[in-house]
């Protein structure tokens, strides 16, 4: 990964204080399987840069911006990157203080404390991923208050306080307008340096997806990223909700495509299928069969 820092044209100094950080702060073996291997990379010196730099200033980070941005792959990235292990939770209304602080449980004859995510990332050292964090009820929030400030402490009912360990952070990411969501309070949201990631352009997305699928012909690539596009653009302008703006959707179909299926049926699976409305679907239909013809085949999409 730093490697790929390097190729992105990340600042060295900035490269060489992760490996500075990296050699420092060792992982403990129990959690070593916990640090993660990304499938996919996040291209985007910026935005790197911001992050590794909020990082090792000892900051949160909270990553915001519309859907399909590459938000969670980033999250992941940096993880990676520090070389730390990962806790991630997924914030939903069943998510409360026992989820991730810890609870009482009975095993073995007797009770004994079961740690949550929280308490195992501030153990440990580990990156916290705080994913769709403005779906948390306000109780969850609360208790994380001491955790993301100054204090870096946790309070743990009925047993101690913890501090968390110097490695330990928090990334947040948040998605707007969907089902379920609302602002986050300004307390909340001072605990975190912020990071808006941009939609992605034409060259990052064509970038993914020779990299994902080598042997893509070049006009296939460029019809793919060109519909990505269409799509994304309709959004912003309203015209179509989000649910079509799916970019594991795409890399689903063109895998299916690459199986021997026909691009245009992989992809009204992977994209139109994910509308439900009959009007939309229609717009987000037309759009598809002006990238993609009906008749091409799986082996005009790929090199031979």
């Amino acid at each position: 990964m730093l490697e790929f820092l390097a190729e992105q044209g990340v600042s060295q100094s900035l490269v060489e204080e992760v490996r500075a950080f990296r050699r420092f702060y060792k992982v403990e073996s129990e959690v070593a399987d916990r640090v993660p291997v990304p499938y996919y990379r996040y291209y985007g010196k910026e935005i790197w840069e911001m992050a590794i730099a909020a990082l090792l200033g000892g900051e949160n980070l909270l990553l915001t911006g519309i859907k399909a941005t590459g938000k969670n792959v980033l999250a992941e990235n940096l993880t990676a990157v520090f070389g730390r292990p990962q806790w991630t939770t997924s914030f939903h209304i069943n998510i409360d203080q026992s989820a991730l602080i810890g609870t009482d449980t009975f095993t073995g004859g007797e009770v004994r404390f079961r740690p949550g995510s929280i308490y195992e990332c501030a153990k440990y050292g580990g990156f916290g991923v705080l994913d769709e964090i403005n779906m948390a009820k306000n109780e969850a929030m609360a208790v994380m208050y001491s955790a993301l400030d100054y204090r870096r402490k946790i309070d743990v009912p009925g047993y101690q306080q913890i501090e968390l360990h110097e490695a330990t952070r928090f990334i947040g990411t948040m998605n707007y307008g969907y089902v379920g969501t609302k602002e986050l309070n300004e307390a909340f949201a001072s605990r975190f340096m912020v990071i808006d990631i941009p939609p992605m352009s034409e060259d990052k997305i064509m970038q993914i997806l020779l990299g994902e699928f080598p042997n893509l012909t070049d006009e296939s690539a460029a019809a793919f990223t060109g519909l990505f596009l269409d799509l994304q653009k309709k959004s912003l302008h309203s015209e179509i909700s989000t649910k079509a703006i799916d970019f594991r959707g795409l890399l689903g179909a063109i895998r299916a495509v690459k199986r021997g299926l026909k691009p245009a049926l992989a992809v009204k699976m992977g994209i139109a299928g994910k509308v439900f409305d009959e009007f939309e679907k229609e717009l987000v239909q037309d759009v598809i069969d002006l990238r993609i013809p009906k008749n091409a085949t799986a082996e005009s999409i790929f090199k031979k």
